[in-house]
Formats: structure tokens, sequence, C-alpha cells
């Protein structure tokens, strides 16, 4: 029987999920290997060098560059408050002096006899690691991080925008296939990540940012919308960075589209349960997903894991969904994997699938599809 591998999106119910969490730059672990973890609890420290002002005193006390280090009030690598005395000329018989004062606290990083520049570090910036997920450190990666694990549902969308969030699960819809409407965002909702079907408006969304909801899982959104959420066009899908309070999560696609049941029952399944979700997306080299995290306690452990990268590739019979333009995010069934090379629009010659969509077959790349994987 035919056989091709391709990335798969998970819906599992129960399996191993290894989260890798590392500072940014060369620090300090503050957790040891074996300690159980909360997903507030910071697991790393460092600190970033602050920013650079530089100031040329040679040229605002209209002395030589040679002779700059010579008027300085301190020396280099010395701190400095705010507003005070960075240089000062002797003046003519004590009058008549000449002064730089500082513009910001700061340390002293270096004086050039060549420019007469002075170099100024702002203090360092403390950079914070938590453990994202309750779980357990069974790594240590020496001055940069840990490896964290729990037994835990873990599901994948298909797009997301928004950073690591956390709160508990609640159910808005009654069907997958329902829309978030605003009147179903309530301010008790503050703090908790609010799952829905097939749809959610960028009023509704907007009016999520207001209320402080952690995170919206939901079927479907316009694409058009994200310009207006996020103040500019959104080309090649790298996102995770952007600063909002409310991410948000998209299982199937652009539009309105069902929630897959398979999806939506799970959720359900742990409506009120605590979860931690992230919206990072990247579809190209190195591909990246929105994940929803819900750890599972040992009483609720069936000890029937899938492995997460676990994957058997597509065969007929596979249910896929299509990652590009122009069938994005919908699912189909494969119903064949031809051998030959075929020629598309572009000219190029690739690999496709055969996939059996609403009756239809359509022959798409087999780089343009995902499988989804449950267990």
């Amino acid at each position: 029987m035919a056989h091709s591998y391709t990335p798969g999106l998970k819906v599992l119910h129960e399996t191993k999920v290894k989260k890798e969490r590392r500072l940014p730059l060369k620090g300090e672990v503050v957790v040891k290997k074996g300690d159980s973890v909360s997903p507030d609890d910071i697991v790393a420290t460092t600190n970033l060098p602050g920013n650079v002002q530089m100031i040329n005193v040679g040229n605002m006390l209209n002395v030589d560059p040679s002779d700059v280090s010579g008027v300085m009030k301190k020396n280099i690598g010395d701190s400095f408050n705010k507003d005070e005395l960075l240089a000062e000329t002797k003046g003519l018989f004590g009058l008549f002096k000449s002064s730089v004062k500082v513009p910001i606290d700061c340390t002293c990083e270096s004086v050039s006899a060549i420019t007469g520049q002075v170099v100024l570090r702002e203090a360092p910036i403390p950079v914070e690691i938590d453990a994202y997920i309750t779980g357990l450190v069974t790594e240590i990666i020496p001055e940069e991080g840990v490896e964290i694990e729990t037994d835990a549902v873990f599901i994948q969308g298909i797009f997301g925008i928004g950073g690591e969030s956390r709160g508990d699960v609640h159910i808005v819809s009654t069907a997958r296939d329902e829309e978030i409407t605003p009147d179903m965002i309530t301010a008790d909702l503050k703090g908790k990540i609010v799952v829905g079907g097939s749809f959610i408006s960028l009023e509704a969304y907007q009016k999520a940012l207001k209320v402080g909801l952690a995170g919206v899982v939901v079927g479907g959104f316009n694409y058009h919308d994200l310009e207006a959420i996020l103040g500019y066009t959104l080309g090649v899908a790298i996102t995770g960075s952007e600063d909002l309070v409310t991410s948000l999560i998209v299982t199937e696609g652009y539009g309105k589209i069902p929630m897959g049941h398979r999806t939506f029952d799970l959720l359900k399944e742990h409506h009120g349960k605590f979860a931690s979700i992230n919206g990072a997306t990247q579809i190209r080299a190195g591909v990246i997903r929105p994940e929803i995290v819900i750890p599972l306690s040992k009483e609720n452990l069936t000890n029937s894991h899938k492995g997460i990268d676990a994957s058997e590739g597509i065969s007929d019979g596979s249910l896929v969904r299509i990652i590009r333009a122009p069938y994005f995010g919908r699912m189909g069934i494969v119903r064949g994997l031809p051998a030959e090379l075929q020629k598309m629009e572009s000219e190029t010659m690739v690999r496709v699938a055969a996939i059996e969509i609403d009756g239809e077959i359509l022959h798409i790349p087999r780089s343009n599809l995902e499988m989804i994987e449950t267990d």
C-alpha cells in the first residue's frame, strides 16, 4: 500500500509532553533535577546587558579626545546616578568650568581617546524563565535551562497569535459549529481559556482582549481581521511575540469552520481544568504549531500513552488537512498516493496525494498536507 511521511497535527488524549525552557543567554538555573514545578515557578534567571548611550564628551567640553579621560569624574566600570556629574573641565582659575551630566542611571563602559566618545550602559535587564507547565524537572542544562516533563492532553492548532498563557479551560459553545459572539464573553471569564466552536469575530476577540481572557481556542478566524489586531499585515506566518493579553489558537483554518469533533470533545471533556497554551506559529522550515497542554493527575492516567513525536505518515484512508492556499484549512481523506510526479500550475513537478473532500477528488502536493493524528 502507498505510504508517505507528512507532518502531523496532534490531538492526543494522553501523552508525555517534554518542554525545554532555555534562557536567551547564559545565566543561573534555580531548580534541581527531580523538582516538581508549577507553570509560574521560575526555573532559570539571567541579566541582559542594558542599552548603550554614547556621549561625545570631547565635543561637548571642547577638549581634545586624548584629554577626555583626564576630565572624567569617575573611572571606567564605575556607576553613575542620573544627573550626576560625568565630566568637568578645570576652567580658568577655578572659574568658567564646563561640565556634562549623565542622562540615566548607568555604568561607564569605555572612554575613547580617539573620538572623545564616552560609552554609558544602562542597568542590566533581568530575565526570568518560568516552567510554563506543571511537571517534573528531568534534565538540567547547565547555565542555560531545564527540560520539564508531564503527562498531559496535547492538542495542536493550525495557526495562532500571542505567546504563552495559562488558565482554566471554559467551554462557551454548546456545539462545535457554534460561533463565539461578544455576549458570550463576560467579565467572570477573565484569566480563563475560552473554547468556542466554528468562529470568533473581530468584535468578539476585541472584547476578549478587553475582558482579559488568557486565551481563545476556536475553529476559524477571518485572516483579514489579523491586521486590525496586530497593526500590520501578517506575511510569512511566524508569530508568538505579539504583545497580546489574549492568545488566539485557530484549530481548523480561516473562515467559519466547525472545530474538529475530536478536538472539541476532548476540550469539552476537560472543561474547568487548568491548561497552558502557546499561540506561537511557524509554517516554514522548523514547523511550530500553536498548542494546548492540559496536565493530567495520576488518577486520570490510563497508561495508554501515544508518543508525541510518533508519526505513521499518511496512507490510503488517512485524515489530512491542507495547509496552503487555495484550500487552506480544508480536511479530507487520502484516496491515493501516485508514485509519479505531477506538474502544478507553477510548472513545478511534485509528488501529490489524491484527497477526497465533499465527494470531489483534489490532487494536492504532499508538502501541503498535514496528518490529523489522534490516539
